[in-house]
């Protein structure tokens, strides 16, 4: 049985963002809070790699050094393969911006000499979400996010399935939020040979 978050006696549906305009909006309302620069990127990562925040938040500098790393996700103990190429103007000018070397945290917290726990981050994360008027944000919007949009532009809800580690295809549309009604209106297009 899969378990909910609840808040005050409400049962949290996060959700993906599906439109470019809420992704900008994030990232802006991101960039500009608190360590806004950590945020930032930790965003990107989330929205671009599809890893559970709870190993992004156990990066080291020395683990994004290479554009393709092998992370283990701790979840899971599984190794999975990673591309950074497309963040790694991002991922450089930060480590450089906050003179990060090798074993320092890639995402450290604000206090003390450890990194952001997943807490801070869901924190971070549901704080801007209120600001864009959502009430279904949350760590799991980053990597929902990733799969709904590697969805939609490649359409291979396969690569995606072993990706997340899900066990049927079905799981994993639901996970990424496409909805029946999707699913309608593309068969409603579809006109094979007419």
């Amino acid at each position: 049985m899969r378990k909910s978050r609840t808040k005050k006696g409400q049962k949290l549906n996060v959700q993906p963002l599906r439109t470019k305009d809420e992704i900008e909006d994030m990232k802006v309302i991101l960039r500009h809070s608190q360590m806004g620069s950590r945020n930032y990127l930790l965003f990107l990562l989330g929205i671009n790699t599809g890893l559970r925040c709870s190993d992004i938040v156990q990066l080291k500098v020395k683990d994004v050094i290479e554009d393709n790393p092998v992370i283990v996700e701790q979840k899971t103990g599984k190794w999975r393969q990673i591309s950074l190429t497309s963040l790694r103007p991002y991922i450089s000018a930060y480590i450089q911006n906050n003179e990060l070397v090798g074993n320092d945290w890639l995402f450290p917290s604000r206090v003390g000499d450890n990194h952001i726990t997943v807490n801070g981050v869901y924190r971070l994360l549901t704080e801007a979400g209120k600001k864009l008027g959502r009430n279904d944000i949350g760590t799991h919007t980053m990597r929902k996010t990733y799969g709904y949009w590697f969805y939609k532009q490649f359409g291979d809800v396969r690569s995606l399935m072993i990706d997340f580690g899900h066990s049927t295809q079905e799981t994993t549309l639901h996970y990424i939020g496409i909805t029946q009604d999707e699913v309608l209106s593309k068969k409603q297009q579809l006109a094979i040979g007419l």
